[in-house]
């Protein structure tokens, strides 16, 4: 399967920003997809994850009750809507598939062997 991420720019403080992930070249309803980012000079780090059906769902610490992830499945697409934007969440965002992984690795970006390219979002204060 191939990821394709967008909808990054830069917003200031306390904004929205929704950023999305479409996939193409496989069955999207089968595959559990999280989001990942990378602020700079730092590790990439788990933001959001939706599992294959849709009925489960979890997020980081740092972004929970601000962020909502979301999917499409007629769309092939995912969503990332970010509310309450910090200057912290400066990031590129990254959009990641796996078929395969299982429960306890759900935050872990070695579980995901397929990934988007990723879309920046900078958070002005």
């Amino acid at each position: 399967v191939q990821l394709q991420a967008s909808g990054g720019g830069l917003v200031q403080a306390g904004g929205s920003l929704r950023v999305s992930c479409v996939a193409s070249g496989g069955t999207f309803s089968r595959y559990t997809i999280a989001w990942f980012r990378q602020a700079p000079g730092k590790e990439r780090d788990f933001v959001a994850v939706i599992k294959a059906r849709g009925g489960y769902t979890d997020y980081a610490e740092s972004v929970k009750a601000r962020f909502t992830v979301s999917r499409d499945n007629a769309k092939n697409t995912v969503y990332l809507q970010m509310n309450s934007l910090r200057p912290e969440d400066t990031a590129v965002y990254y959009c990641a598939a796996s078929s395969t992984v299982i429960h306890s690795n759900l935050w872990s970006q070695t579980a995901y062997g397929y990934w988007g390219q990723g879309t920046l979002v900078t958070v002005s204060s």
